[in-house]
């Protein structure tokens, strides 16, 4: 058998936890996911420029939750996203192999710091 016990109560975690959500409100991810289209489009690597002006972000809200989704509506005509085939490779149709070029991570990076960094000053300020 587990048991556990507690003195006191749970009200400065409940206080914590309702600032969290008050913080985490759509002008602020707005402001980070503004940020991280700039990043990307400014780190695509270019040949026509397309795949680099194609990147977008959506908020997307669950119940206890929210995300900024990146996304980049440059596809192959088969369907694939291009800055995907960018990032991780892709063959060619004369059975060659383009290496992929890291340039998601790097630039996204600093915009999640800066988020991360951002929302714990406010946690606890």
């Amino acid at each position: 058998m587990i048991t556990f016990r507690q003195k006191g109560d749970f009200s400065n975690l409940n206080n914590f936890f309702e600032k969290c959500k008050g913080i985490v409100h759509k002008s602020n991810l707005d402001k980070y996911g503004q940020a991280g289209v700039a990043a990307l489009k400014s780190a695509t690597p270019r040949d026509t420029g397309e795949t680099a002006s194609s990147w977008y972000y959506e908020i997307v809200r669950g119940k206890d939750s929210a995300t900024i989704e990146f996304k980049n509506s440059k596809l192959t005509t088969s369907g694939t996203p291009v800055a995907i085939l960018i990032q991780y490779g892709h063959g060619t149709g004369n059975g060659g192999y383009v290496e992929g070029i890291d340039y998601i991570n790097p630039a996204l990076k600093p915009i999640f710091q800066n988020m991360a960094d951002d929302l714990w000053r406010e946690v606890n300020t």
